[in-house]
């Protein structure tokens, strides 16, 4: 997720543009990345335990991986 995306999603939730400062911005876009890493994980957790085939789920997960 690029700093870009982070402030027009932090201006879609109506945060005052005192709060998009570029300091702010940094820290929360370095949230946001933790935030999905963890998301992430989650759903390669969840196709592991769906699909029958681990080389299904390995391709999968390695796609999902990948648009990180």
């Amino acid at each position: 997720m690029t700093q870009d995306e982070i402030i027009e999603m932090a201006r879609e939730a109506d945060w005052p543009d005192s709060l998009v400062a570029p300091i702010i911005m940094a820290k929360l876009s370095d949230f946001a990345k933790l935030v999905a890493a963890k998301e992430q994980d989650r759903c390669c957790a969840i196709v592991f335990a769906q699909c029958e085939s681990d080389n299904v789920a390995q391709r999968t997960v390695d796609a999902i991986r990948s648009k990180a």
